[in-house]
């Protein structure tokens, strides 16, 4: 009989597997500061060579930030989730040394599709980007096999 586990214990066990072969993420320097069931906050400092030639930071490594964010925070069920669509909108630049953190969670989940608002804020709590993630998840395929849910979360 398999053990069960909290959906927190859920979220980190995907956190982690997912994260051990996410080159992406590891290459742009992002640590993860929190997960949980339909939540992730990760973080990432702006570096010198993630400078566009206005010497602000390109708008789309902001956009991986929210994006990883996203994808942390859709597959903690144990599903497999995928992106269907997003949308960005930076209203501050983020300059070299920076420390922008994304903040995911989950706004709506039924059937197969999601919806997540990901906030981006820099080290002095400035608004740089707001993103909004559509998910699409492939059932009966976990991210993490074997992981059993102590109760079974409620699914429309």
């Amino acid at each position: 009989m398999s053990a069960t586990h909290t959906p927190q214990q859920i979220a980190e066990a995907v956190r982690d597997a997912m994260f051990a072969n996410d080159r992406a993420s590891k290459s742009m320097g992002m640590e993860i500061l929190a997960v949980g069931p339909g939540t992730a906050t990760l973080k990432m400092v702006v570096r010198d060579d993630m400078l566009n030639g206005f010497d602000i930071c390109h708008g789309g490594f902001i956009t991986t930030l929210a994006d990883s964010a996203f994808a942390f925070a859709c597959n903690s069920h144990n599903e497999l989730t995928v992106a269907s669509g997003f949308a960005i909108d930076i209203v501050a630049p983020g300059r070299e040394g920076d420390t922008l953190t994304a903040v995911a969670g989950e706004v709506s989940l039924a059937g197969r599709t999601g919806v997540y608002d990901i906030t981006i804020r820099n080290q002095r709590d400035e608004l740089v980007a707001v993103f909004r993630g559509k998910s699409y998840r492939i059932k009966g395929k976990p991210v993490v096999p074997g992981l059993v849910a102590q109760a079974q979360e409620q699914q429309t």
